[in-house]
């Protein structure tokens, strides 16, 4: 491949998804590794948080080491990382062991998912960027809806350390198409460190980047609350069988991937930080409905799912507009925003999903909640285009 030319969006898409998919695909495996180890299912499910722990401290540091010794050896060495623990992983003797091993599986698939995002937009404009980031989200959001299928037949037909041998190959492969098909280019290949860390405590302080990175959180992962609730809503409130809630859910994955599609379409056409606000305003609504059929009593499957389908399909238009605008800021400093503005997306969306356990009604608990994470959002992103430099 040409130095010139950037690199694929499928083998980006595919280094995003490595960090990700080792979250979905283990979750049908956890009762059978609770078995083989003897332990309890807290224990079984301490694999998740080690993980999700790993995977944000993950995103904090890989983005200024990458902007200092550039993209290519940092995703080099996270995916070794990954490919090893996924190794070590599948030869786990103890659970402790296999808690250590997710942990640094999630520090290695964590480089994918911070420099994905950050190569996007290296050597890109904002309006290509967002439309670049629209159709990456398209291939990514299929992770969640096929990896726990994989992850199921898998540990049905050939255990749950199979999984792990899957991950350590998907690292290896990962391993092989950066070392070859990675390019060059002058925006990825470091800076000073003076200058990195410089860039990084200017994104800190700077209103216009936390007001797309917090705006962008709530815009994008206040769905956890819904996610999180949506079983007792539809098992216990409507009286649905279990087998139905995947499907229910599954309109959410199809709402985002129809607002990325929006977006991929939409871009260069409608400034983006219009379709940016009229994304999340979407989702308000959404929300906002949600809410109104709650407190009315009018709540039903067929409005739950239309309203959170509105909401997903806002936030699947909010997503990409959000992350590129926090990108867009400082060109200088993609890998630092990518990581900072990922690791606030984690958090934000551990409140939302914790908040909407609280009180004796998940439906009113998660209507609350993703109504407040819409207004928050929205006001997030008018004070972050008020302090941004240039109107776009």
């Amino acid at each position: 491949m040409s130095p010139s030319k950037p690199a694929p969006i499928w083998l980006l898409a595919l280094l995003t998804l490595s960090g990700t998919m080792a979250i979905h695909i283990f979750v049908p495996a956890l009762p059978q590794v609770a078995a083989a180890f003897g332990t309890t299912a807290s224990a079984a499910q301490m694999t998740l948080s080690a993980y999700i722990v790993g995977l944000a401290l993950a995103q904090i540091v890989y983005g200024p080491i990458a902007d200092h010794i550039g993209r290519r050896p940092v995703l080099i060495a996270g995916m070794a990382i990954y490919a090893l623990a996924g190794a070590a992983a599948f030869a786990a003797p103890s659970i402790q062991v296999l808690i250590v091993a997710r942990f640094f599986e999630a520090l290695g698939g964590g480089s994918g998912l911070v420099l994905g995002r950050a190569m996007v937009r290296d050597g890109a404009g904002p309006e290509d960027a967002a439309r670049k980031l629209s159709l990456m989200n398209l291939i990514v959001m299929a992770g969640p809806g096929i990896s726990p299928l994989v992850g199921a037949g898998l540990a049905a037909a050939t255990g749950w350390r199979s999984i792990f041998l899957l991950l350590c190959l998907l690292g290896l492969v990962n391993l092989a198409l950066v070392w070859r098909r990675l390019p060059r280019v002058p925006q990825a290949e470091g800076r000073s460190l003076r200058v990195v860390m410089a860039n990084y405590v200017a994104l800190l302080g700077s209103p216009g980047f936390l007001g797309y990175a917090i705006g962008g959180g709530f815009a994008t992962t206040a769905l956890y609350a819904y996610v999180g609730a949506a079983p007792f809503i539809f098992i216990n409130q409507l009286h649905r069988p279990s087998g139905e809630v995947a499907v229910y859910l599954a309109f959410n994955i199809l709402g985002a991937w129809l607002g990325s599609l929006t977006v991929s379409r939409l871009a260069g056409r409608i400034r983006m930080r219009r379709l940016l606000v009229a994304g999340n305003l979407l989702s308000c609504l959404g929300a906002g409905l949600f809410l109104l059929a709650v407190l009315t009593g009018w709540l039903s499957v067929p409005l739950t799912v239309a309203t959170m389908l509105v909401f997903s399909y806002g936030a699947g238009i909010a997503s990409p507009m959000a992350l590129s605008e926090a990108l867009n800021l400082n060109p200088a400093a993609t890998g630092s925003a990518s990581g900072l503005y990922g690791c606030v997306q984690m958090v934000i969306g551990a409140i939302c999903a914790a908040l909407s356990g609280i009180g004796g009604n998940p439906a009113l608990a998660a209507a609350l909640v993703m109504t407040a994470a819409g207004i928050i959002a929205q006001l997030s992103f008018w004070i972050s285009q008020r302090y941004a430099a240039d109107p776009a």
